[in-house]
């Protein structure tokens, strides 16, 4: 006796295959951003620690050189090294590249803008570095800005690479690496996440009225 057998792995239909279709499109659009906010939070911890490692290649550069940071040993004085102008904010890393553990913790990796190198020497510039440095951090007086992302701003020009935030003016991030926020290393080597308001607090908390930034400044396509 014939049995008649019966076809259950028939193929997808048209509109079977446009459910699924437009269910996968779903979860993306949801899922997209979740992801894309995952990732910006586990870059700024990644940011955070480089900030760490950056500030305690400084501390450890300091105690070797008079307690105190390479930016204020490469001075503007008179014979000293002139360093504090916006092409040469990177000589201050390389001052410290045996205290560095690698040229990658350089680079925040929300910045777009700037690649890793492959090491402090050859082919070293400002264009492998995401930070600022503070030209007037000092161990004693541990609240004062050492490093930071370069995103900060008090709306003003930068001037030859550098920006002076003062207590009296409006600071804040601008939305280029964080979201509108931005992490900072401070000179007892610290590091600490911060929003507009939490900036314009510890720059009030930091012992003097002024910080002078120095940004890894770097000239645009063609202007060479």
């Amino acid at each position: 006796m014939k049995t008649q057998s019966s076809n259950n792995n028939r193929a997808f239909t048209v509109l079977e295959l446009l459910v699924v279709v437009v269910t996968l499109a779903l979860l993306a659009l949801f899922l997209l951003p979740a992801i894309s906010q995952a990732n910006r939070k586990a870059n700024r911890i990644h940011c955070v620690s480089y900030l760490k490692q950056i500030g305690l290649a400084a501390r450890i550069w300091s105690g070797d050189n008079t307690n105190q940071y390479p930016m204020r040993v490469y001075t503007n004085a008179i014979g000293a090294p002139l360093f504090a102008d916006a092409t040469n904010l990177f000589r201050y890393f390389q001052a410290m590249s045996n205290e560095l553990s690698t040229p990658f913790i350089l680079v925040c990796p929300n910045d777009k803008l700037r690649t890793p190198a492959t090491n402090l020497e050859t082919g070293f510039d400002n264009s492998h570095v995401s930070y600022f440095v503070g030209l007037d951090a000092d161990e004693s007086q541990p609240e004062m800005l050492l490093a930071g992302d370069r995103n900060v701003t008090n709306g003003m020009p930068i001037v030859n690479g550098q920006l002076t935030l003062t207590t009296n003016q409006p600071v804040g991030w601008t939305m280029a690496m964080h979201q509108g926020n931005g992490n900072a290393a401070f000179a007892d080597g610290s590091v600490q996440q911060m929003t507009p308001s939490r900036l314009r607090n510890a720059l009030a908390a930091s012992g003097t009225s002024t910080n002078r930034l120095l940004f890894p400044w770097v000239p645009p396509p063609g202007s060479n």
